[in-house]
């Protein structure tokens, strides 16, 4: 019986925070696109080889929506990613398309760049607070969570001093396991962000929110629950993924003292360096979760209407097909083709975003400290299994 046979049931095994599971190299070798068990329990085609992913990701007939929502194969029990909660095709993919063009204005590349210097400003003034507490510190805590939840809360206009309130709804909403908690969770999120935009409402501000609503004008089918529902994604995924791959990427440095010698002596090789870390790091389950809308013939297989489909951006992003050595962290990597922010029309809206931050703090901090070094065992180190977007729990830091 072969590996890809034998049904495997997510999550799979790793051996560390900066590895992903070794079963994703063996399926994709075997079969690179194949059916798995999710930790919901149900059957679900995985995405693993490079190439299947790009075309999965560019394929149309993959939605969020499924048209029997009560028997949509599920991932999890995470509020946010349970699946087949809008049951119409059309509907999902108008809300899509709503949600690109409201927000690519917001986040469009060259306006990241006239940013530059206000995430700067966050990440130096992030740095001096944590310096000024002293070590030991929680670098997670104290510097890697401040830096992305500072800046996402600049541009939607989210008073960031409410920001362990709304951390730990979200924290709370991705429960993988737990439904009801998930689902209470979620709940408040929505609820905290429906009084904010009320306020917004009546005194508006030059920010995402206040742009949103004035949207509201002209647009007859964007309500408040799809307000708030846009909203709170754009909140929380404009800061999880970025705190998690500050945290692994600098864990990732301080553990290749090669590649962070070179930085040191070289600080515009931080562009690199984050492209890298993006590559490798893996803080979160690794699967885009989509539904197809239609049969889909790919890679010798059918994905029939209404299956889910798993795509793992960071099993692709170490296929030896595409990646030199993809198990070497090389911030000198040319030609670094990663899927993490997608590909295509679905690639992702905070990409430039997200590459600003990290490109500023990777560019800094090793030069305002740099003595810096963990302050437990690497073995020490743990993911949050719990959820979804992962990240780790802890970072102990001295210096």
């Amino acid at each position: 019986m072969t590996v890809a046979e034998t049904l495997p049931s997510m999550p799979f095994d790793r051996s560390d925070v900066l590895e992903i599971a070794p079963m994703y190299r063996l399926l994709r070798e075997e079969r690179p696109l194949t059916r798995v068990r999710t930790p919901a329990g149900d059957v679900a085609w995985l995405a693993s080889g490079y190439d299947v992913v790009k075309e999965l990701l560019l394929d149309v007939r993959l939605g969020r929506a499924h048209r029997d929502p009560e028997r949509a194969p599920r991932f999890s029990n995470s509020a946010l990613i349970l699946g087949g909660s809008i049951g119409d095709y059309e509907t999902d993919r108008a809300a899509n398309d709503r949600m690109r063009r409201l927000l690519t204005p917001a986040f469009m590349v060259k306006r990241m760049n006239t940013l530059r210097p206000a995430i700067q400003g966050i990440v130096d003034a992030a740095l001096e607070r944590m310096i000024a507490k002293g070590p030991p510190v929680d670098f997670h805590a104290e510097f890697a969570f401040m830096v992305p939840v500072m800046a996402i809360c600049q541009l939607l206009g989210v008073p960031v001093e409410d920001r362990d309130q709304f951390s730990a709804w979200t924290q709370q909403s991705m429960n993988m396991w737990d439904g009801e908690a998930a689902a209470a969770g979620l709940a408040r999120l929505g609820e905290y962000m429906f009084a904010l935009i009320e306020r917004k409402r009546a005194q508006p501000a030059e920010d995402v929110i206040s742009d949103l609503i004035a949207a509201q004008q002209s647009d007859e089918t964007f309500d408040n629950e799809a307000m708030i529902q846009l909203c709170v994604g754009v909140l929380i995924a404009g800061h999880e993924t970025t705190v998690a791959r500050i945290d692994l990427g600098t864990v990732m440095l301080l553990t290749h003292p090669d590649q962070l010698d070179a930085l040191r002596a070289d600080p515009s090789l931080a562009q690199g360096a984050v492209e890298e870390i993006l590559r490798m790091a893996a803080p979160t389950l690794g699967v885009v979760h989509r539904y197809a809308t239609a049969d889909i013939e790919i890679a010798g297989e059918t994905i029939a209407e209404g299956d889910l489909v798993l795509i793992s951006p960071d099993a692709a992003n170490r296929d030896d097909t595409v990646f030199a050595e993809p198990g070497g962290f090389d911030i000198r990597r040319a030609h670094n083709q990663h899927v993490t922010f997608g590909h295509g029309p679905h690639f992702c809206i905070g990409a430039g975003l997200a590459r600003v931050e990290l490109q500023s703090v990777f560019s800094t901090l090793f030069r305002r400290l740099p003595t810096l070094r963990m302050a437990v065992p690497f073995e020490d180190l743990r993911l949050k299994e719990d959820t979804p977007l992962g990240g780790l729990w802890r970072l102990p830091m001295t210096w």
